[in-house]
């Protein structure tokens, strides 16, 4: 399956799910066709004047799901693998992402085929302007909110941020209410927001807390985790692990991991690996991290890294995905078979998306929170979404990632009822 058919079919089994509840009433199963495919899909090819005074064209895509309850929301990936296929399966998930944690956003995701490492500094601002210019006529701040992905940062907002705003002046269209506030994730410098840079990771820690106490532990010290991982999600789920007392006793990164029985310290395992290019401790494979005896597993780096061929060799109690789609439909089901409970990407690592709503608010405003103020509105939003993801867990007797689709897609639909069809 291709990740748009694989969407879809997650759809299908929420829906078989949830179709007692509306009486499988023909309202419902149009709602659930409906939600099978985006609203829209923008697509083409956009130019970009090199370094040599030649023209490269560069296929680009922008896939807004549903709007039901907000803007279009999702981030910009650049990336050579990215195709029409997976925008579209991104921004089905980003509308279960925004919908799981209460936030009044719908679903989009858009990007490029390109690899950025080839570009120079000069040529990826090209690219990012260009890009900007082609989705302006289908975005705004209460039409569609981009943000960063892969390989896109705050920097290429700035430069999409300006790019959008020079488009609507050249073409005498009104600045919308706030230009600021169709792009999040910018740097702070540009109406970004404090908290933002730790946002996904401090808010998986949240979620992990929750779950800890579902598990039962009474010490925190007894809890192990192995984070596989270490780029800027790992990294701080793992510091505010390690500051609350849970023993951290792997990590990875591309290159390899480490295994350190008695817990190991992030801040000091990061700095060691950006003096000496490596981590720091007994090393061991990323597929060896997975299958490692602990507490809860955390993937938080690739895309179906746990599958049908290792799934059965996982001995973690829990798995938190802090990752976008580490655990493959067939691993899924090993997993839930094995009873080992999951909370899923779109509930662990909504803080990022929760944040770029908090931003967008105060760009709208044009009032700014504290970091303080920011973690004190992100803590109860990602604690309130995994009691109602547990509750539906324990209530319908299902896995962790069907409780939390079920919550998800019931928003949805019960919204999309509310306007009619």
């Amino acid at each position: 399956m291709n990740p748009h058919q694989q969407s879809v079919r997650q759809l299908e089994q929420v829906a078989d799910l949830l179709r007692d509840q509306y009486q499988d009433s023909v309202e419902f199963n149009q709602v659930i066709e409906k939600l099978k495919s985006p609203n829209q899909i923008i697509e083409g090819e956009i130019e970009v004047k090199m370094d040599d005074g030649s023209t490269k064209k560069f296929k680009a895509f922008r896939s807004q799901h549903n709007n039901a309850r907000g803007p279009y929301k999702g981030g910009i990936r650049f990336h050579h693998n990215v195709s029409k296929e997976e925008v579209m399966a991104l921004s089905t998930w980003m509308t279960w992402k925004c919908a799981v944690t209460g936030i009044p956003y719908g679903g989009g995701k858009g990007g490029v085929i390109v690899d950025p490492k080839k570009l120079s500094p000069k040529e990826l601002q090209s690219l990012s302007r260009a890009y900007a210019e082609f989705i302006a006529d289908y975005i705004g701040p209460w039409v569609d909110v981009p943000a960063p992905d892969v390989n896109t940062t705050p920097q290429i907002m700035a430069w999409m941020i300006d790019a959008y705003e020079g488009y609507l002046k050249a073409n005498n269209r009104p600045l919308q209410e706030n230009p600021l506030a169709t792009f999040t994730g910018k740097p702070l410098g540009l109406g970004g927001s404090a908290g933002r840079t730790e946002a996904t990771g401090l808010g998986g820690f949240f979620v992990f807390e929750k779950l800890v106490k579902k598990l039962g532990f009474d010490n925190k010290k007894d809890v192990t985790v192995a984070i596989q991982g270490f780029g800027n999600v790992g990294y701080w789920f793992a510091y505010h692990a390690h500051q609350a007392g849970y023993k951290v006793v792997a990590v990875s990164d591309s290159k390899g991991g480490i295994y350190v029985e008695d817990g190991l310290d992030p801040v000091v395992t990061f700095k060691y690996k950006q003096d000496q290019g490596k981590l720091p401790g007994k090393a061991i494979t990323n597929e060896e991290l997975l299958e490692l005896d602990v507490d809860i597993l955390v993937p938080a780096a690739l895309e179906n890294v746990i599958t049908k061929d290792n799934a059965a060799n996982i001995k973690a109690k829990a798995i938190l995905e802090l990752a976008n789609g580490p655990t493959s439909p067939e691993a899924d089901q090993i997993l839930a078979d094995n009873g080992v409970i999951m909370v899923p990407d779109v509930l662990a690592n909504a803080g990022g998306v929760t944040v770029s709503y908090f931003e967008w608010a105060q760009n709208l405003q044009g009032y700014y929170w504290t970091e303080e103020e920011v973690i004190s509105k992100l803590q109860p939003l990602m604690e309130d979404a995994f009691e109602k993801m547990w509750l539906m867990k324990e209530s319908e007797q299902v896995s962790g990632r069907m409780a939390t689709y079920m919550t998800a897609v019931k928003r949805v639909v019960d919204t999309m009822l509310l306007r009619g069809i």
